[in-house]
């Protein structure tokens, strides 16, 4: 009997640490690579014209976006005829609001940015349901990048960071290195309990669901759009060079994955 309580006990401890050895796994759920000649409009639509810095050069004009051998190119220009829009330069951006929610999983976006003087491509998140409104309902940056910077910004944006201005309980953000002339891997894993940021598969930065009696600390654990644009000008970039431009975000592919 205590022989046969000894093999039992074996195998579970073998067990057990065989289980705490495996690497985590993640299983592609779905994929976009721009591989045909319009986009996807059962995924993807065009950002329209806002008023916030991040939209208000966003445009429908069919310069800002083109497809072209499985690349997705979202680019800044000069606006040539201001009777027909009166911005100064024009800037094309995709979303999957109201198309494609993402739930939870990991998210990555491969893609290269140009730089330019008031360049400011982004690539994020918000919720796929509105809730009570920005702040409240959260936002998920992956990638956001200034000008002709060798780095970029990856944060999150709540009631808790923005209302309260509490971003250093938890750290808010971060920065991490690019390869500021090639591809590079954006990414962020979302839990129900923290977000984990990485660039080309390197963990940059945790934002953690804490203990608080503060309100609105963690917004994130709930279905999200997909926002892709490249941007320019605004009070944090800073003044654009028209010299500069045109300038162009290339996006090779978005791929969303589950845990298994």
């Amino acid at each position: 009997m205590k022989i046969f309580i000894k093999f039992v006990a074996s195998l579970l401890a073998v067990s057990f640490f065989a289980s705490c050895a495996r690497e985590p796994r993640w299983v592609l759920a779905w994929e976009e690579t721009f591989d045909g000649e319009v986009l996807d409009s059962t995924v993807w639509s065009r950002i329209p014209r806002g008023r916030a810095d991040w939209a208000n050069t966003q445009s429908l004009d069919e310069r800002c976006l083109e497809l072209k051998d499985g690349i997705l190119y979202l680019k800044g220009i000069v606006n040539d005829d201001r009777t027909k829009d009166t911005a100064a330069f024009l800037t094309g951006g995709i979303w999957s609001k109201g198309k494609y929610a993402f739930r939870g999983g990991r998210i990555e976006v491969c893609a290269k940015l140009q730089a330019a003087q008031g360049a400011w491509p982004a690539i994020w998140m918000l919720p796929f349901e509105q809730r009570a409104g920005w702040p409240h309902d959260g936002e998920i940056d992956l990638m956001e990048r200034l000008n002709y910077d060798s780095i970029v910004y990856q944060t999150v944006h709540s009631h808790y960071t923005y209302d309260l201005g509490i971003k250093d309980y938890p750290a808010h953000g971060g920065t991490a290195s690019i390869d500021p002339d090639d591809y590079n891997v954006y990414g962020v894993d979302i839990w129900p309990d923290s977000l984990v940021f990485h660039v080309n598969g390197v963990r940059t930065f945790c934002y953690p669901k804490i203990r608080t009696d503060e309100e609105g600390q963690f917004p994130f654990d709930v279905p999200q759009y997909l926002l892709i644009d490249m941007q320019l000008g605004g009070q944090w970039v800073g003044p654009v060079d028209a010299g500069d431009l045109p300038v162009e975000m290339q996006v090779d592919w978005v791929k969303h994955y589950q845990w298994k």
